[in-house]
């Protein structure tokens, strides 16, 4: 547990190093640019190569090892085409028995996914950064390889709906599909949460929510036509996450503080915004989805930069309000961070303790 703590508490000074913000870099500030450069690929290198170097840690590391030698062996497996090809190539370079490359593979690509979206869609890298590693989105990302991947491509993805680009988006999700089929659910509702919702939007909001609650059966017929397996499984209670909700919440209400000068005039903070609610909501009305968070993971993934965007744009003449809430949300965050530390060893993650096959550690 002191390992995982300590590296987030390196790669987070290392992330509050970066001054430039991305996309307004000058001639001027040309060595400054080079050292932020310098520092992202350290704290690339270092979050990817203690993800990629993990040993039977997390919960369905076996699982994956199981799935690998029968993908090796032409077998019928649970996981998407897309997955499984990539699978096959690196077997096909590395060896049928290689287990590890493939992790590897992943583990790079899912890091480098999640950083450049942090980077580029939060106006304070740093303070983004942290509210990344203090979610435990990273930490979580050692387990469920095929889902993190596709998260990290829906982050990286919904820049192209600020910019209009709404099929290379559509492209992208798509082809995070191939590895996680439940990522396809962005789609409508990214698109839906691109533009401010009017009266009869929050009627339509309403009656999804009134669905959900009459008609819980029939969704889960659905679910369980796609994914079978999770019928009558360990993740098929019908928990929601409470701390989720009060998380979502306490941001919703600080959002709503800054809204007319943060949220309204910014079509990626209305964005962020909206699909905060559309989390809340997820808990609230649509505990019967088994792993209901797997869900509402692609939505409340933005919190971050919700809260980043309204921190960065309140003036420094506000001086003692600002750093308020830098260090009151904050502390929250850390209050949350310590929270998943102490379930780390639950069978729900298991990461701990950590073992690598880089030094021999098995």
């Amino acid at each position: 547990m002191l390992f995982y703590i300590v590296l987030t508490a390196v790669t987070v000074t290392l992330a509050f190093a970066i001054k430039t913000q991305y996309g307004h870099d000058t001639i001027g500030e040309t060595r400054q640019v080079a050292a932020d450069r310098t520092i992202l690929a350290v704290i690339f290198l270092l979050l990817a190569l203690i993800s990629a170097g993990r040993y039977y840690v997390g919960n369905d590391y076996g699982e994956y090892v199981e799935i690998f030698h029968k993908i090796s062996l032409q077998r019928s497996v649970s996981s998407e085409s897309g997955f499984n090809n990539i699978v096959r190539l690196i077997q096909l370079l590395c060896g049928e028995d290689r287990f590890i490359p493939i992790f590897a593979v992943f583990s790079f690509a899912t890091i480098a996914f999640f950083l450049k979206a942090i980077r580029e869609q939060s106006d304070w890298f740093g303070y983004g950064f942290f509210l990344f590693m203090a979610s435990g989105y990273y930490l979580s990302s050692l387990n469920t390889l095929r889902y993190y991947f596709a998260l990290a491509i829906a982050v990286y993805s919904v820049k192209h709906i600020l910019k209009g680009e709404y099929f290379t988006f559509i492209f992208w999700i798509l082809f995070a599909s191939f590895f996680h089929k439940t990522v396809l659910v962005v789609i409508p509702v990214y698109l839906f949460a691109a533009r401010p919702w009017k009266k009869w939007d929050w009627s339509l909001i309403g009656l999804g929510c009134l669905s959900m609650v009459l008609f819980q059966d029939l969704f889960r017929k659905i679910i369980f036509a796609i994914y079978p397996f999770y019928e009558n499984s360990v993740f098929d209670t019908g928990e929601t996450s409470y701390l989720n909700i009060v998380k979502g919440v306490g941001i919703l209400l600080f959002s709503i503080y800054f809204y007319k000068k943060a949220v309204v005039p910014r079509k990626d903070n209305m964005l962020y915004f909206q699909l905060n609610i559309a989390a809340i909501l997820l808990y609230l009305f649509a505990s019967f989805i088994p792993e209901v968070s797997r869900i509402a993971y692609y939505f409340n993934f933005y919190q971050i930069f919700l809260i980043t965007n309204i921190l960065a744009s309140i003036e420094w003449e506000h001086k003692k309000l600002k750093t308020g809430l830098i260090f009151s949300i904050g502390a929250a965050y850390c209050a949350y961070f310590a929270i998943f530390m102490m379930r780390a060893a639950d069978v729900s993650l298991r990461i701990v303790p950590y073992a690598t096959w880089i030094f021999g550690s098995r």
